[in-house]
């Protein structure tokens, strides 16, 4: 058994290169890889052979000295619906009363004049929830924000024009390390990217070298050629945006290989196995079936000593009814996780 050639299939996504079947929304459909055809999806099947690997080494050699990283947890969120009702533009806030009316959802109608008065919070506004539960447990987070310049059927934030999004950038950026979200539009225009890293640049003041694609719309080699043109040094969209699991097979940061070009790039992937949207969209969990799986993962990822990085977003962790126990479930999976791991934040 090849463990090398096999490990480079996989991390390489060899397999996504080759005519394949996309999903609804143009990406690589999970469905066509080795991983779910096999059912190895839910593990980090490289992480495995590395770790059988050395020890049939320190087995063939025992004075061999073999360096073991520590596992690690990195919690990262996407801020691409900052809030629901508050900061919208006049024209978005209509059609949001119009739709209210027009479905007969008088909660939500009311709920919406509460929050636009100033007597309600905004329930997708779970920023200080969250910041108490970092610090509570010291965490140290990556945050991504989409910073699309217009609004879009997938791009849905408040515009970077808005004073209320650049001051949450600004509260984000004082703590947090944070990265760029690539708006659905800049998927077909690369030009897009370059400008909302700037702009994100520009408004938070730091350089931007970190990335997550939102919707998880990445092509290869093109999505990726375009990121490290426009100076992005670490991505963090390898896994699916349609189902939980080890896309590349492996639970550890690797550099991107672009296999047209036979070469390594600079361009650090940080891969991850789980996304609650994937859970409550996709595979129709309740809140403790998404705790249970959150489980799965910590016992696969700390077995092999790899970093388990999970995707939350705002969202799902304020007081939006359709998300009741969503927060709760993430609580509960944070305060068994801590104590037990080294945080890590991205090099």
């Amino acid at each position: 058994f090849d463990i090398f050639a096999a490990s480079f299939y996989l991390l390489s996504r060899y397999e996504e290169y080759l005519p394949h079947k996309k999903d609804m929304y143009g990406r690589y459909a999970h469905e066509n890889s080795l991983a779910f055809k096999e059912n190895f999806l839910q593990i980090p099947l490289v992480n495995i052979w590395l770790k059988d690997l050395k020890q049939s080494l320190k087995q063939k050699f025992p004075t061999l000295t073999i360096h073991h990283s520590p596992f690690t947890f990195l919690p990262t969120y996407d801020i691409d619906e900052a809030y629901s009702y508050k900061y919208k533009s006049w024209w978005r806030t209509g059609g949001g009363y119009a739709r209210s009316i027009w479905t007969g959802n008088i909660s939500e109608l009311g709920e919406r004049k509460k929050v636009r008065s100033g007597n309600e919070k905004d329930p997708f506004d779970s920023y200080d929830w969250m910041d108490a539960l970092h610090e509570k447990h010291t965490l140290k987070p990556v945050c991504f924000f989409l910073l699309a310049t217009k609004n879009g059927k997938y791009d849905k934030n408040i515009l970077p024009s808005s004073l209320q999004m650049q001051s949450l950038i600004h509260h984000h950026v004082k703590k947090y390390e944070i990265g760029i979200h690539p708006s659905w539009q800049s998927g077909d225009d690369p030009e897009k990217i370059k400008l909302e890293i700037l702009k994100l640049g520009y408004i938070s003041g730091k350089q931007i070298l970190s990335s997550r694609q939102h919707y998880i719309r990445f092509i290869l080699p093109a999505t990726f050629r375009q990121l490290i043109e426009a100076g992005i040094e670490s991505d963090f969209s390898m896994g699916y945006g349609s189902i939980n699991g080890f896309r590349a097979s492996v639970a550890s940061p690797f550099f991107w290989y672009d296999l047209e070009k036979e070469q390594q790039t600079n361009l650090l992937l940080h891969p991850f196995c789980f996304m609650e949207a994937n859970s409550f969209y996709e595979q129709k969990f309740t809140p403790q079936q998404a705790l249970e799986e959150m489980r799965h993962y910590l016992k696969e990822v700390k077995a092999v000593n790899g970093t388990l990085i999970t995707i939350w977003h705002n969202t799902f962790l304020g007081t939006d009814k359709k998300f009741n126990g969503w927060r709760e479930a993430y609580a509960q999976f944070i305060n068994e996780v801590a104590g037990q791991t080294e945080t890590v934040r991205p090099d």
